[in-house]
């Protein structure tokens, strides 16, 4: 009688890694707020929640753009000075709700702009990603010191100060217009013509453009929307802060790189998602919010980022090998 073949003895091992590969990151994120709530039960508290989600918010609205872009094998390193020049321009008209709407039309087209000098620079001039974003930024930099006199004034409409800092019965409205975002990209990533391009482009340049292609087109395309929702995420973390200076965001440009690959985007291109990005973002927010809900001494969120990069980076190496 011929006896049934029997499963691999790995099999049940394969299926773990898989498990620890595909839900690694919600598991981590899920202990993180465990074992900070164990340790500072007011971490769990719901004015807590409510200040870490509105903080996530802004950074999570920035991490869905550089995911894009390091989607297309690049990065974005003008993301911050994109969203402090936003912010700048918030404050340069009346106050009003009156111009609300201009100061918006404003702040989009500065971030669409930079993402474009951006785009062009990299894919008509092969200009390397990190040098044309960093030439961007200190651009942007400088023009927003020199508008400024290096001290910026005014008030941020009410309308921005609204979407920044409240909430709508607990639910900050900044989260809401978050998640708008997270699920239109994530559908146009995921469903539209667009986003196979973007995996294709990212995954293998040149079998994009063999198959007709236009890869250039592409990566334009996905840094001219980090731009624009860098200018947004800059608008409404203005209203968050409630004052401007010319540093409103300092730090988002490695935060936002640091959470997506946390989150599984390869800095290869063309493996990784949104969703992904964003848990890498509750991450470094709720390890950020720990650190002093603990009581340890607020230099050790530079150490903690410093640790958070280093093992992202080496979670990123292992995948890559």
């Amino acid at each position: 009688m011929t006896q049934l073949a029997q499963p691999p003895k790995q099999a049940p091992q394969i299926l773990s890694m898989q498990a620890v590969r595909n839900y690694g990151i919600h598991l981590v994120l899920l202990a993180l707020i465990a074992v900070t709530g164990i340790l500072s039960p007011a971490f769990l508290a719901g004015n807590n929640i409510s200040n870490m989600l509105l903080q996530a918010a802004p950074l999570g609205i920035v991490v869905i753009g550089q995911v894009l872009v390091i989607l297309v094998r690049g990065l974005d390193l003008s993301v911050a000075s994109v969203m402090a020049t936003a912010a700048v321009v918030a404050t340069s008209f009346s106050g009003q709700d009156s111009d609300a709407l201009p100061v918006f039309l404003v702040a989009m087209a500065i971030g669409v702009l930079t993402g474009l000098v951006n785009g062009l620079l990299i894919t008509k001039r092969s200009v390397s990603p990190f040098l044309a974003t960093l030439a961007t930024m200190t651009l942007l930099q400088g023009l927003r010191f020199a508008y400024t006199q290096g001290a910026p004034s005014g008030n941020v409409p009410p309308i921005y100060r609204v979407l920044g800092s409240q909430t709508f019965y607990g639910v900050p409205y900044n989260l809401m217009i978050l998640i708008v975002l997270a699920v239109v990209f994530s559908a146009l990533l995921h469903k539209s013509t667009y986003g196979r391009r973007v995996y294709l482009t990212g995954g293998n340049p040149v079998m994009a453009r063999l198959v007709g292609i236009n890869a250039d087109r592409i990566t334009i395309a996905s840094y001219v929307i980090s731009g624009g929702l860098a200018a947004l995420a800059g608008l409404i973390y203005s209203g968050f802060v409630g004052i401007v200076d010319n540093w409103v965001g300092r730090g988002f440009e490695l935060d936002s790189i640091v959470a997506a690959v946390m989150g599984g985007v390869a800095l290869s291109g063309g493996r990784g998602s949104i969703i992904g990005g964003l848990l890498g973002a509750a991450i470094l927010v709720v390890v950020f919010n720990a650190v002093l809900m603990i009581g340890m001494p607020i230099e050790f969120q530079i150490i903690i980022k410093g640790v958070v990069i280093i093992a992202a980076a080496a979670l990123y190496v292992r995948k890559a090998a």
